[in-house]
């Protein structure tokens, strides 16, 4: 995917999540660091009703606004699920579950390169 392209779909899912009243989103931009994706962005949801909602509306989002369908894993639980939409993967959490595994210090390369927004 095209480097605009990417951001397009990266803007796209901060405005969902915005939309749904994510909680403590977090962007943690890859491009160059991580063959994974451009982008990964982790928020939470207040219960797993919340969290399983937004995952469903942001799959269903990406996939209307021509990005092609994204994989969804972890919707039974709803404790942490990760949607892959290609140059944007997303975990959305609980906030218990996430405190425990704390993505974001892992994935902060060199410290304080994760952006809140």
């Amino acid at each position: 995917m095209p480097a605009d392209a990417a951001n397009d779909l990266h803007e796209l899912v901060l405005a969902q999540l915005d939309d749904d009243q994510a909680m403590e989103v977090v962007s943690i931009p890859l491009e160059g660091k991580s063959s994974v994706a451009d982008y990964m962005v982790i928020a939470s949801g207040r219960s797993t009703r919340q969290v399983a909602s937004m995952a469903q509306k942001l799959a269903e989002k990406v996939k209307q606004s021509g990005y092609g369908p994204a994989r969804i894993e972890g919707l039974p639980a709803a404790d942490w699920v990760l949607i892959d939409a290609g140059d944007v993967v997303i975990h959305l959490f609980r906030p218990e579950v996430r405190s425990f595994y704390n993505l974001e210090r892992m994935w902060s390369f060199e410290g304080g390169e994760a952006q809140a927004s």
